[in-house]
């Protein structure tokens, strides 16, 4: 399950979280967002040890600002706090869990 996740949430969700937390950076409106979300939806069931979290770049602007999101789908990485890759567009399952690292 992806959980959605606000500005005020994220040190929490994914900082504070030590293990390895995946953060899509989506809106409504993106076509390429909407395409990618049933794509993170079946990773976050084959992946349970990964925590998976998106977040609404328009309602939550500040952690678009602090993380320099220049377009979307933009996914990072984060683990043990820290942004360890990240991801920008649309990709298929396959490349995902690679470029990923899961």
């Amino acid at each position: 399950m992806v959980k959605d996740i606000m500005t005020h949430d994220f040190e929490s969700e994914v900082i504070l979280y030590d293990k390895k937390v995946i953060v899509d950076f989506y809106a409504d409106w993106c076509n390429p967002c909407k395409m990618m979300a049933p794509v993170l939806e079946q990773l976050s069931e084959e992946y349970p040890e990964v925590r998976f979290v998106k977040i609404n770049v328009d309602e939550n602007r500040q952690s678009a600002l602090d993380y320099d999101i220049q377009s979307i789908p933009t996914l990072i990485v984060f683990d043990g706090g820290e942004e360890v890759s990240r991801c920008v567009g649309v990709k298929t399952k396959d490349m995902l869990v690679d470029a990923l690292e899961l």
